[in-house]
């Protein structure tokens, strides 16, 4: 037999059942909202009973798949392109193969996979996590090239950090970079290529621009497993309005612009994920005020020259500016930035395909090594 637990990083799911089907051990699971709207981030440990019987096979189920963000309810959403990444003891991460979508006589669906079972114990989640130690570990392989400062606190009281290469000074000429990750607490692939970005960076020394990221704007999300998307008590990514909604947007909108007057500012990225199915490559979405205060022409030719960059991980169209629905209308980060005069765009990055090319923390990387390379080109 088999148990689950989220006591672990980032944990969360709902355990619906478990138990014994054809053979094998069966997890059947859904993510959590954790008190939010949507879901879509998931991650749990499942461990095998002490007695149970050693090398039996485990099938996990993802209930009502069409519950997630982009979790295959409309047509062009194939819920098969949900990759999750598993572990076990002495082992890497890996990505499970394509699941198989079960149909339900009421229209409901499910993904279900089956995989080794855990020996004794097997992490699963929907993408690479990346957390405190992931971040730790690129400043420990960067050797100083960044700083990292504690700009403020989170709204529950956690110390949030920014990583810099630099204080700059007022007026400077020197070309610069802000960048976030983490609005929504559960997008991790825009962590690991904010990791890419900041190694590549890293490697230019003094040649770099100056480079302000905040790895976890939503601190609180990550530490306790939310996904993050339109949670309560607002958006991180809609509270950056006047007078901006979130502690953490009022003091990064402060270090946003003591960055702006130390450097020749030239771009903000903020790096999301999608919906849970989109495979076709990341893609940029423009600010829906980008043509405000002259900005509209850098703004697009920034965006081009981005996914110009990315070659095959890009998604075959041109930038695009989103037209779904918020539940809240403030202002987003990229917005923000325009309106203070700095071209600003998001990124989206897939949880685990792009054009048929399984996603990996390789990969992820040099996906943001290639973003780098549009400023430093």
């Amino acid at each position: 037999m088999i148990r689950a637990t989220t006591g672990i990083p980032h944990g969360n799911a709902v355990v619906l059942s478990s138990g014994r089907r054809g053979g094998m051990d069966e997890l059947v699971f859904m993510p959590d909202p954790h008190g939010g709207t949507e879901v879509l981030w998931f991650c749990f440990r499942l461990e095998r009973f002490p007695r149970a019987p050693r090398g039996r096979r485990v099938r996990l189920v993802l209930a009502n798949v069409h519950n997630l963000l982009g979790g295959g309810w409309w047509e062009d959403e194939d819920p098969r392109t949900i990759r999750p990444v598993v572990r076990r003891p002495g082992s890497d991460w890996e990505r499970l193969g394509a699941g198989a979508v079960v149909r339900e006589q009421d229209g409901r669906f499910h993904v279900a996979w089956e995989t080794a079972g855990p020996a004794p114990w097997m992490d699963i989640a929907v993408c690479y996590p990346y957390g405190r130690p992931e971040l730790d570990g690129l400043l420990r392989d960067t050797r100083g090239s960044f700083t990292s400062d504690t700009v403020g606190l989170s709204q529950g009281g956690r110390p949030l950090v920014r990583l810099s290469n630099g204080g700059g000074e007022e007026g400077s000429a020197r070309p610069g970079l802000f960048v976030t990750a983490r609005q929504h607490s559960g997008e991790t692939p825009g962590s690991w290529v904010m990791d890419g970005l900041l190694r590549r960076m890293a490697s230019l020394g003094r040649r770099a621009p100056l480079v302000w990221a905040v790895p976890f704007v939503d601190l609180d999300g990550v530490e306790r497993g939310d996904y993050g998307k339109d949670n309560f008590p607002w958006d991180l990514n809609r509270a950056w309005g006047d007078p901006p909604m979130r502690h953490e947007t009022l003091f990064l909108q402060h270090d946003f612009l003591r960055w702006k007057k130390r450097c020749r500012p030239v771009l903000t990225l903020d790096l999301h994920g999608p919906g849970a199915t989109e495979a076709y490559g990341t893609y940029v979405s423009l600010p829906g005020n980008y043509r405000k205060l002259g900005r509209g022409k850098p703004t697009m030719r920034m965006a081009r020259r981005l996914m110009a960059a990315l070659g095959n991980f890009g998604a075959p169209r041109t930038p695009v500016t989103p037209g779904y629905l918020s539940r809240w209308n403030t202002a987003r980060f990229d917005e923000f930035a325009v309106a203070n005069g700095v071209p600003s765009f998001v990124v989206e990055i897939p949880y685990a395909l792009a054009r048929g090319r399984v996603l990996t923390r390789e990969t992820y990387r040099e996906m943001g090594a290639k973003m780098a390379s549009i400023l430093v080109s």
